[in-house]
């Protein structure tokens, strides 16, 4: 049997890093697709982030995902960069290549869609799509977003200046524009909230009449109880209102096929993270 420094070693950087779910969906991940994998959470002081990268894959390590707040720091330490990494101007994923150069991805764009159209049966194309914040968290996943070629992306956030700031970032890719948030017209079919605010009990002022009965709205955020979002949305008589915990394991899922080559399952990695089990 391989001990753990002749297995793979694959790390999640971050600070904070103890509410990290990652090991245990990737060591899910490694169980069904029979990969042998170490993956490891690890804390990083803020002023070691770039030597502790370095020193990682020179000491043979094979991938990390990064979370906050370095997932710009990643970006700009790589040689390399995916085309989701490029426009979000974050990365979540770095590995080396076969001529040894860092490779910067962003995978979280590809784990809010595939969760959206695939776990929750929803639908993007030719859809109006209200998209909350303009931080980092939307950056990351508004080029995968305009490509189920939406009928019109709106932005609004609190400061409008950098939604407008945002929105010329991708008019390149669609119909995307930035609308002040006591200015929105609705109906929409989707909002998508990519501020934190609702888990710390805030909710940006939003106007009524956004949402009608058919109307579907996915917070990026997630928590065990109903987020303060959602619970709006439920109050405004959406269709459905969803979490961000699917988007979570879709893109572990979407870092753990760059690593290995191999797409795992994710339907029992998630129920399970539903439910409350340790997977």
């Amino acid at each position: 049997m391989a001990t753990d420094t002749q297995i793979d070693q694959y790390r999640v950087f971050g600070n904070p890093i103890h509410q990290s779910k990652s090991p245990s969906i990737h060591k899910a991940f490694a169980l069904a697709t029979e990969q042998q994998i170490n993956y490891q959470a690890q804390l990083v002081a803020e002023d070691e982030f770039e030597h502790t990268v370095t020193e990682f894959f020179e000491s043979g390590g094979k991938g990390l995902n990064i979370t906050v707040p370095f997932k710009q720091r990643a970006f700009a330490m790589a040689q390399t960069l995916s085309p989701a990494a490029q426009k979000a101007e974050a990365a979540n994923t770095l590995y080396l290549n076969n001529q040894g150069q860092l490779v910067a991805d962003n995978t979280d764009g590809m784990g809010l869609v595939r969760d959206i159209c695939h776990n929750l049966s929803g639908e993007l194309k030719g859809k109006r799509i209200l998209v909350l914040g303009a931080g980092g968290a939307v950056r990351g996943v508004l080029q995968p977003i305009l490509a189920q070629l939406p009928a019109q992306v709106t932005i609004a956030n609190r400061t409008h200046s950098k939604a407008c700031d945002l929105a010329a970032s991708f008019t390149d890719l669609g119909s995307i524009a930035a609308v002040p948030m006591d200015q929105l017209q609705g109906p929409f079919d989707w909002i998508i909230n990519g501020t934190s605010a609702s888990l710390a009990g805030d909710l940006p002022p939003l106007p009524e009449g956004l949402l009608t009965n058919t109307s579907r709205c996915y917070d990026m955020m997630y928590s065990a109880d109903t987020t303060v979002f959602n619970a709006w949305a439920i109050e405004q008589g959406a269709a459905q209102a969803d979490d961000g915990l699917g988007m979570l394991v879709e893109q572990a899922a979407q870092s753990f096929n760059l690593w290995r080559g191999i797409l795992p399952p994710t339907a029992t990695v998630l129920s399970a993270l539903r439910s409350g089990l340790n997977v």
